[in-house]
């Protein structure tokens, strides 16, 4: 993730974030960039070991990291990460959901299993929803709030072969749509971010073929950086970023097409 930073940028100075998946991939990638910008940030995961692994390094870096193990799938693991935040620090300002799985790929829906794909659901819908639920009531009481969830390229194309996947992240863009407009007149945007492969633990799990497919879909015919994605997601939590909500950011090397 590069050599050690330490806070001197002051962009979120004095705003408190949280940013799931934060154990690994992007989820560790934007929480070191929010904190290096000046932030507070709670990251949650369900990875306990790696995520205090993370913890430590980020904190090694002089960086401001907290960690908690959260289900983001359990509405009662999500309100207790929530409430000990606003405990400790009084409010939250940004939300970055970046959690997700991708389950069973060149699988075909006759071969894809129905639990799998209640599971990719839950975390990737399901988990995008109390997020969001729980993090919007404090922002809207104080005014003000970024909350971003990360969707993908397969929501807005559909990648055969990862049925549950590409359902469960067209499912959060129309999330993304309905709550930015439900919350527009509020000081509160809710955006996502649609990328195409970044090279992260996840997609280094995913089966070899599919990774070459969805690559090679890209007019760039690379995969996407973490810092990439880390710069993007800054800027739509920043207050710069005032004046959209609702939207869907692409990251996809010219893949997005709409």
């Amino acid at each position: 993730m590069g050599d050690a930073v330490t806070p001197t940028n002051t962009r979120f100075s004095g705003q408190i974030a949280v940013v799931t998946g934060g154990a690994s991939g992007i989820g560790s990638a934007v929480a070191r960039r929010l904190a290096s910008h000046g932030a507070i940030v709670a990251m949650f995961d369900r990875d306990e070991a790696q995520l205090q692994a993370t913890r430590d390094a980020l904190s090694d870096e002089g960086l401001s990291v907290g960690a908690t193990r959260v289900d983001i799938t359990s509405e009662e693991s999500v309100v207790a990460g929530i409430d000990a935040v606003l405990a400790e620090h009084g409010r939250l300002d940004i939300m970055v959901n970046c959690a997700g799985v991708v389950g069973p790929t060149n699988t075909k829906i006759l071969e894809y299993d129905s639990a799998q794909f209640d599971q990719v659901c839950n975390v990737n819908l399901r988990g995008s929803f109390l997020m969001t639920k729980h993090a919007i009531k404090p922002m809207v009481q104080q005014d003000y709030g970024r909350i971003l969830l990360y969707a993908s390229i397969a929501g807005k194309e559909g990648n055969p072969g990862m049925c549950g996947y590409s359902t469960s992240k067209s499912a959060v863009l129309g999330l993304v749509k309905a709550i930015g407009k439900e919350y527009a007149e509020t000081g509160v945007t809710v955006n996502g971010i649609a990328p195409a492969v970044i090279r992260t633990p996840m997609v280094e799990a995913a089966d070899p073929a599919m990774v070459t497919y969805m690559t090679d879909r890209i007019p760039m015919k690379r995969t996407g950086s973490l810092d990439e994605a880390a710069d993007m997601t800054a800027f739509i939590v920043s207050r710069e970023c005032s004046f959209c909500t609702g939207a869907i950011f692409d990251l996809s090397g010219g893949r997005a097409t709409y």
